[in-house]
């Protein structure tokens, strides 16, 4: 590794599994101090402990509950105030519901919302006062292919709807941040090969169970494949990119069927 995050604290959210824990052990393994969190006890501990005999430094919450705002407030500063402040946050956590609009009810679409929207704002809201005095502040947001394109094989229309939003704030934050020199930018993977999606999007029973042949680069990709990109973005190396919203998605986005 190259040490690209050296001497910054990282909080990253949903740390429990999949592109989480990929992300906190990449971000340790490039010197970052990252502050985990995940609502999965189980599974955040065996990240950290992961992290720890890789030889990186983490420390981690669980269970916190991300669409509880004051609980979110206190995590975030309590990493400040034990690692001396923050200077990426790496929003990923979330979990979503499926249903076509006309099976839509006011249960499932306030879950998706909370569990989508709630979760990116709350910990970048309470972290952002301690990103505008840091000396190169990152933010990256976790959006989807959802959020830029419609389906006809999955009903999503909530999902689709907490996705936009999230490429969207992508964009406010860009702009509110740039007086403070704080970068935020937003990585969309298509469909990732977790835990999660071989539970229900890949599962033997799902329309989307093929989908890797109609992918340009013919397969569906994986959590490090994401997590690679969202490091580019945190790091120096994206010092002049601000509001961008990354694709990572195999080219399904930019090239039509058939």
């Amino acid at each position: 590794m190259t040490g690209r995050l050296t001497g910054q604290v990282a909080l990253v959210t949903g740390t429990a599994g999949g592109q989480g824990r990929a992300a906190a052990l990449l971000f340790a393994a490039e010197g970052a101090t990252v502050v985990g969190c995940d609502v999965q006890t189980a599974g955040a501990a065996e990240t950290h402990r992961l992290v720890r005999a890789a030889g990186g430094t983490m420390d981690s919450t669980a269970p916190l509950d991300l669409t509880d705002e004051p609980a979110v407030a206190a995590w975030v500063d309590g990493a400040a105030a034990r690692h001396g402040g923050i200077d990426i946050v790496y929003a990923n956590a979330g979990a979503t519901r499926f249903a076509p609009l006309e099976e839509i009810t006011a249960e499932h679409w306030d879950f998706v919302l909370r569990s989508e929207l709630d979760v990116v704002l709350w910990p970048v809201k309470h972290a952002w006062r301690y990103l505008k005095v840091a000396a190169a502040p990152a933010v990256v947001l976790v959006g989807s292919t959802a959020g830029v394109s419609g389906s006809r094989t999955n009903a999503r229309v909530a999902h689709t709807v907490t996705k936009g939003g999230v490429v969207a704030l992508t964009k406010q934050l860009a702009a509110e941040g740039a007086a403070h020199g704080i970068r935020v930018n937003c990585v969309s993977p298509g469909m990732i090969e977790t835990p999660a999606t071989r539970a229900d999007l890949l599962a033997p029973d799902s329309p989307m169970r093929e989908i890797g042949r109609h992918i340009p680069l013919g397969r569906v990709g994986s959590a490090e494949e994401v997590v690679r990109c969202a490091l580019f973005l945190a790091s120096s190396d994206a010092s002049y990119v601000t509001g961008a919203n990354l694709m990572v998605d195999g080219g399904w986005s930019a090239v039509l069927p058939g």
